[in-house]
């Protein structure tokens, strides 16, 4: 057989494919680069878009935020002017009430007696008047508890008048308190 030194030629082989392995894993690490760098850019965008439609959703919130702040303001408006018109439909109620008050007090005042001072505080009257006797203040105090708008007289004080001019000796001043009730709210509650 021939004599062939194949020496060389594998040595050339083994340098041929060294070179051809650095050059794939010149490639395989020059593609990873690229690809690493382009996952790095899809991300990034995807990050800006992120926070693009974050942005976006807060300046939805913002208005949002901002009806609802009104929608409160608007709300609170509302039970205000409930409160006012419950009241002003309370006042045009009691209007004929404090008319019928005033009557009766009228036709509860016994002969002889007059008043000075009249307080109204909620449902508690009080009145301070003169009498021409003790019995002429009895006898308002029993008109009173007699009548369906009054209830609960309670003479506070009484004293003597004499100089009293338009009544004489016999005279008397009093405070007088007594509670108005309404008998109409009554029959209704009854109902």
């Amino acid at each position: 057989m021939a004599n062939i030194n194949l020496l060389p030629w594998r040595e050339w082989e083994r340098e041929r494919k060294q070179k051809e392995f650095i050059a794939q894993t010149g490639g395989v690490l020059l593609l990873a680069v690229v690809m690493i760098f382009g996952a790095g850019q899809v991300l990034n965008n995807a990050i800006e878009s992120q926070e693009g439609r974050n942005q976006f959703m807060q300046g939805k919130i913002k208005v949002l935020d901002e009806k609802i702040a009104e929608i409160k303001s608007l709300r609170k408006q509302r039970e205000d002017l409930l409160a006012r018109m419950r009241v002003i439909n309370e006042l045009q109620g009691n209007r004929p009430v404090i008319v019928r008050v005033f009557d009766e007090m009228v036709q509860t005042l016994a002969k002889g007696v007059h008043y000075s001072k009249l307080q109204m505080e909620g449902t508690q009257l009080s009145v301070a008047g003169v009498a021409e006797s003790n019995n002429r203040i009895s006898a308002l105090m029993r008109n009173l508890d007699g009548s369906d708008w009054f209830a609960q007289p309670n003479l506070k004080s009484i004293k003597e008048d004499p100089e009293n001019s338009d009544y004489g000796e016999q005279a008397s001043t009093f405070d007088l308190s007594f509670v108005q009730t309404n008998p109409n709210k009554q029959k209704e509650e009854d109902l």
